[in-house]
C-alpha cells in the first residue's frame, strides 16, 4: 500500500482583507498560493468555527489561487459571536461577493462538515460558478441529524460526555437540548452563558474524531472561540439552517454537471454515513469515498489522504 498523502508545507497569505457587507458584518478573508492558479475557496465547519493555517495546506500552493475566510461572526470578523444578519443565505451571497471580488468565473468549492451543508447550498444555488466540489463529512441538516446529535443517538455512544453536556440544562428542559442551551446562549447571564458555551463546544470537539484527541477538545475550551462557536452554531441549528426540510438531497440534482468527490468516514459520529450515501446516490457524477477507521475530522489520515488526492487531482496533478 502507498503511504498516505499529509499536508503541502506550511504557507502563508499573500493577501487578506475585510469584505464589508453592508449590513453590519465585517468578513477576513485571506488568499493563498499562487496568484492567477486554479481558483478555489475554502469554507470552514461549525458554523461558528474558523479558518487555521493547517487549512491552507489542503491545497498545492504553486497550483491554487485559493480564498479562504471567517464566517460572519467567526475568527477575525466582525462584531464576533453576532447572530443578527446571520443566516445560511446571508453567507451564500458572502461567498459570491468574494468570488466577484477575485474576479473569476468559476471556482473550485471545498467544505467539510457544516462547510460540507455551505458549500451544497451554494453549489445548488450557483451552479454555473462552481467548476468542482470537494466535500467531506457531510451534514445535510435534516431534522433526523440535528435530533441525532443532540438528543438521542450519539448520546447512546458517548454517555460519560453527555451527561457532562446535559450537565448545565435542568432535567425539566433535556428533552429540547437545543432551545435549551439557546436560551442560555443569548441570555444575559454572562457566567452562564460561557459555562454552556464551553459545555456546548467540548461536546463537540470530544466526538469528532475516532480516538481521543486532546488537540479538538482543548481548543473549544477557550471562552473567546467557545463562545462564538455555540451561539453561532446553536443559532443556525435551532432554525434548522434556514432550510426546507431534506432541501440540500432534495436538489442535489442541481450538481448534476459538477464534477466531485464525497469523502466520509465511516465511524463518523456528528453526522452518519447515511447521508453521504444518499448524496452520492442522488449525484452520481461525484466519485465516493467512505473511510474505514475514521471519524468525523478532517485530520483523520485517510480523510485527508482523500482531501489531497482530490485537490491535486481537479488541478490536474498526477502521481
Amino acid at each position: 500500500m502507498s503511504e498516505l498523502r499529509t499536508f503541502y508545507p506550511e504557507i502563508e497569505p499573500f493577501e487578506t482583507g475585510f469584505l464589508e457587507t453592508g449590513d453590519g458584518h465585517r468578513v477576513y478573508w485571506e488568499r493563498v498560493g499562487t496568484k492567477g492558479a486554479k481558483p478555489a475557496v475554502f469554507l470552514h465547519g461549525g458554523p461558528g468555527g474558523t479558518i487555521s493555517p493547517t487549512q491552507r495546506r489542503l491545497f498545492d500552493p504553486a497550483l491554487y489561487d485559493v480564498i479562504l475566510f471567517d464566517q460572519r461572526g467567526c475568527g477575525k470578523s466582525t462584531p464576533n459571536a453576532s447572530l443578527e444578519n446571520n443566516t445560511t443565505w446571508h453567507l451564500v451571497a458572502d461567498i459570491e461577493r468574494l468570488r466577484e471580488m477575485m474576479g473569476v468565473e468559476k471556482w473550485l468549492v471545498f467544505g467539510g462538515s457544516w462547510g460540507s451543508t455551505l458549500a451544497l447550498a451554494y453549489a445548488e444555488t450557483h451552479a454555473d460558478r462552481v467548476s468542482e466540489l470537494v466535500l467531506r463529512g457531510i451534514y445535510t441538516l435534516t431534522k433526523a441529524e440535528l435530533d441525532w446529535y443532540y438528543q438521542f443517538g450519539v448520546s447512546e455512544m458517548f454517555p460519560d460526555k453527555w451527561e457532562r453536556f446535559q450537565a448545565p440544562i435542568p432535567e425539566d428542559e433535556r428533552h429540547e437540548m437545543m432551545a435549551a442551551y439557546r436560551r442560555r446562549l443569548v441570555g444575559d447571564d454572562r457566567e452562564t452563558q460561557l459555562r454552556c458555551a464551553r459545555a456546548w463546544s467540548i461536546w463537540e470537539g470530544e466526538t469528532i474524531t475516532l480516538l481521543p484527541n486532546p488537540t479538538y477538545s482543548g481548543t473549544f475550551e477557550e471562552d473567546a472561540y467557545a463562545l462564538a462557536f455555540a451561539r453561532i452554531e446553536n443559532h443556525y441549528f435551532v432554525h434548522a439552517g434556514w432550510l426546507e426540510e431534506g432541501q440540500l438531497l432534495r436538489d442535489a440534482s442541481k450538481l448534476k454537471d459538477i464534477p466531485g468527490v464525497i469523502i466520509h468516514g465511516r465511524y463518523d459520529m456528528p453526522c452518519p454515513a447515511k447521508y453521504a450515501w444518499a448524496l452520492h446516490k442522488a449525484w452520481p457524477k461525484a466519485d465516493f469515498h467512505l473511510i474505514e477507521g475514521a471519524g468525523h475530522a478532517y485530520l483523520e489520515p485517510g480523510i485527508l489522504d482523500q482531501l489531497i488526492l482530490a485537490t491535486d487531482r481537479f488541478a490536474g496533478k498526477t502521481d
